[in-house]
């Protein structure tokens, strides 16, 4: 009896030593909408990393690019008390002050999308922003052969890096090709086939002159691909931008999509995640930390930006190696 019990309590020291109870954060990913190629694929990266690092991860988000949806998610995991809540905000601006409602609890708070004004206790960027906005805008113009008119699609008005994209991409143009411009203001339309898809058709018709796309949001170039299709005119127009390799293959093979430009998504789960984990171990965030998926940080200490440069580009050699 008295041997039992010793096994008993030694058992219990291994349970408590381990850290297995203590370290069980609760870390929710909030996501601009669910059901979309992008974001199931981050939602990998989630699972991947809670198994991993020992920690319950998961993923949530609304049904439309909606930011009163994220609020009322996030408001909801406040009340439950979990250890951390990551987001790829629809709205900084509305999301505001249900993040300081969080942080005052001492929630840990970081978003993924939002380089600027996030009012977070840090954001996580895969890739130079700048650099990636320039690289798209020289995609479309080696296509458009540096004259004509274009589009550029975000996912909405509100979202802050597809916004931020397209200001830098615009400025680009006007400064390295004057012969382009744009036929329209910027569209939200991205973060849907149906929406792209119309937008393009719309488009092609009120403005001739059309040849290029800029898509910052995933499914812009589906959208605008399958339009392109049916108006068999891959001939006249240049699509870049933002795109699932594996959804985008078969426009990538027929020539309807010319080139995307992204980062792993799962990757970028993955990131919010481990981060998340390193801040609620009380580690501190500097030059030089180093993750296990996008390699060595760069800080940004004014902006709480913790920045990588992991800018992938696919084509119709590589859209179906990249596995996802």
């Amino acid at each position: 009896m008295k041997s039992k019990f010793f096994k008993i309590a030694a058992l219990s020291l291994v349970f408590a030593t381990s850290g297995i109870q203590a370290k069980d954060y609760e870390i929710v990913n909030v996501v601009k909408i669910t059901g979309i190629p992008w974001f199931n694929h981050m939602n990998k990266g989630v699972e991947q990393a809670a198994k991993d690092l020992s920690v319950n991860a998961y993923q949530l988000g609304g049904s439309s690019v909606d930011p009163a949806q994220q609020v009322k998610i996030i408001e909801d995991l406040i009340a439950k008390g979990v250890d951390a809540i990551t987001v790829v905000p629809n709205d900084v601006k509305v999301l505001e002050p249900v993040f300081k409602k969080a942080r005052e609890k001492g929630i840990v708070v970081l978003t993924h999308e939002a380089p600027s004004g996030h009012n977070a206790d840090w954001d996580i960027e895969t890739i130079d922003n700048t650099s990636y906005a320039k690289t798209t805008m020289d995609a479309l113009a080696e296509g458009m052969g540096k004259k004509g008119g274009y589009i550029m699609y975000v996912g909405s008005l509100t979202v802050p890096l597809h916004n931020n994209w397209a200001d830098v991409a615009l400025a680009y143009q006007k400064s390295e090709y004057p012969d382009m411009y744009e036929v329209s203001s910027r569209m939200p339309v991205s973060d849907s086939i149906e929406d792209s898809y119309a937008a393009t058709n719309n488009l092609m018709k009120a403005h001739p002159d059309m040849t290029g796309i800029a898509s910052f949001g995933s499914l812009g170039p589906i959208g605008g691909g399958e339009a392109v299709k049916k108006k068999r005119a891959k001939n006249k127009m240049t699509i870049v931008g933002v795109t699932m390799p594996k959804q985008a293959s078969p426009y990538f093979k027929r020539g309807e999509i010319d080139k995307g430009f992204l980062w792993n998504p799962a990757d970028a789960g993955y990131a919010l995640v481990e981060v998340a984990k390193m801040i609620l171990d009380g580690k501190k965030v500097e030059d030089g930390v180093t993750l296990d998926k996008l390699g060595a940080a760069k800080i940004d200490m004014e902006n709480r930006v913790i920045n990588f440069n992991k800018i992938l580009v696919v084509d119709k050699d590589n859209a179906d190696k990249l596995g996802f």
